[in-house]
C-alpha cells in the first residue's frame, strides 16, 4: 500500500510544492493533482474523501445484492481539493464469480479514469465515440445519464464513460463479461448528498485495482 502522493496518470512519484513550483509534479506529465494513498475501506475513510471532494463521489445505491464498498481514492491536495474520485465495489457477476466495478468522476484532464481504463489519456479521447446512441443509462444524481462503450481498452475489462454533473463519469467493470452489470439501469448517488445513509454502507476487503 503506497505511503506518498503519486501520479494520477501513471502511478509514478511526484514532488511537492517547493521554492521552484508551487504546484505538484511529475517527471513524465508535469503539473498533476498528486493521487492521496489508499487506505482499507471503512465508512470514516469514505467521509474523509467526501468531505473534501470538489467532484461527485459516485457509489451504487443502493448497492446490486451481495455487492459490498471495497475502496476509495482522490486526487487533489488541501488547498485544491478532491478533483478525481475513484469508487471500488465488488461482488457477484450476472454470470458468476466475482466482479469489480471502479466508478470515477473527474475534472477534465485529470487522467484517473483513463488509468484505470488502461488507455492513453487523461481523457476517454478517439475510444469514446457520441456520435450514436449510448450503450448504457443510468441515472446519477437522479439524472437520467448515457454512457458508452470506450473502444480499445485491455480485454479483461469493459469500460463505459459519459459526463455526469459537468465530469467525466467512467465506469471500469472487471471481469469483462460483468459489464452486464451496466445495462440494469444502474442508480448512483453522489455521496456528498447521502448524508446519514452512508453509515449503512457494508464494507469487504479493499480492491486491488485501486492500488494497481
Amino acid at each position: 500500500m503506497r505511503g506518498e502522493p503519486s501520479c494520477p496518470k501513471c502511478g509514478g512519484r511526484v514532488r511537492a510544492p517547493g521554492l521552484f513550483a508551487d504546484t505538484w509534479q511529475c517527471d513524465v506529465h508535469g503539473t498533476v493533482h498528486p493521487l492521496q494513498p489508499v487506505v482499507p475501506p471503512s465508512v470514516e475513510a469514505l467521509t474523509v474523501v467526501v468531505k473534501r471532494a470538489e467532484v461527485p463521489v459516485w457509489m451504487p445505491w443502493p448497492l446490486p445484492v451481495g455487492w459490498l464498498f471495497t475502496g476509495i481514492s482522490c486526487a487533489g491536495d488541501d488547498r485544491s481539493g478532491g478533483r478525481a474520485t475513484a469508487v471500488a465495489c465488488s461482488g457477484p457477476g450476472p454470470l458468476g464469480g466475482m466482479g469489480e466495478l471502479l466508478l470515477i468522476a473527474e475534472e477534465l484532464g485529470v487522467g484517473l479514469g483513463a488509468r484505470h481504463a488502461g488507455i492513453d489519456g487523461p481523457d476517454p479521447g478517439p475510444g469514446l465515440s457520441v456520435d450514436r446512441p449510448p450503450d448504457v443509462k443510468l441515472h446519477a444524481a437522479g439524472r437520467p445519464t448515457p454512457l458508452w462503450h470506450v473502444e480499445g481498452v485491455p480485454p479483461d475489462r469493459a469500460v463505459f464513460a459519459g459526463e455526469a454533473c459537468g465530469m467525466w463519469l467512467w465506469a471500469v467493470v472487471w471481469p469483462e463479461q460483468t459489464g452486464l452489470l451496466m445495462y440494469d439501469e444502474l442508480v448512483l448517488t453522489d455521496l456528498r448528498d447521502a448524508g446519514a445513509e452512508v453509515d449503512l454502507l457494508p464494507c469487504g476487503a479493499l480492491s486491488p485495482r485501486l492500488i494497481s
